[in-house]
């Protein structure tokens, strides 16, 4: 989940959001130790966005740690307008996340942790559904996956079109072919 392109936290105006507190009990010989987990997104709502989790004993301390991740973990969403530019699916663990573009004055249509990476990203209208497992964590790890692996169509085409002029620069096999054909030719008649 990390990206090649490391994002500066300190230049955007993050805003951070507490998906879920997670109380989870060790029994150990004396009774139960209690630790807590907490699952943070962070987003600047223009296309800025990141998830981290944190562990700890105490609840600020978890969620803490979990901001201090979430805004190492930034990437960028290639937005259009207030929506995505295509539709993608994602499967991360056993949750699998639809996203879907939508027209304007649609809203957010989704579901808990999804939700609430999208407002943090700054997506407005959206369409989303949650097709495998329902846990918090692999949803909201879902969802970033597919938000990073979006890619901007006018991006793409420039690529292909860059990719597509190297290869029409050399010469098609089919032309190669004859004259190494003439060549042969030219050799025999000379000899």
């Amino acid at each position: 989940m990390t990206n090649n392109l490391q994002i500066d936290p300190a230049e955007l105006a993050l805003n951070d959001k507490l998906i879920q507190i997670n109380r989870v009990a060790k029994v150990v010989k004396g009774g139960k130790r209690l630790s807590f987990s907490a699952l943070v997104v962070t987003g600047d709502g223009n296309g800025y966005v990141g998830i981290g989790s944190g562990k700890a004993n105490e609840v600020p301390g978890a969620i803490n740690k979990a901001n201090a991740t979430a805004k190492k973990n930034l990437i960028k969403v290639p937005l259009a307008k207030a929506t995505i530019p295509h539709a993608i699916t994602v499967k991360f663990g056993a949750a699998k996340v639809l996203l879907k573009p939508a027209a304007p004055g649609t809203g957010i249509i989704a579901g808990s942790s999804i939700r609430a990476i999208l407002e943090a990203s700054g997506i407005k209208d959206i369409l989303t559904k949650s097709l495998g497992s329902s846990n918090k964590i692999n949803m909201a790890k879902a969802t970033i996956l597919a938000l990073s692996q979006l890619r901007n169509p006018k991006e793409e085409v420039a690529k292909r079109k860059s990719a597509l002029g190297e290869t029409a620069k050399k010469p098609p096999v089919a032309a190669q072919v004859q004259a190494d054909e003439e060549k042969v030719k030219e050799t025999v008649t000379d000899g």
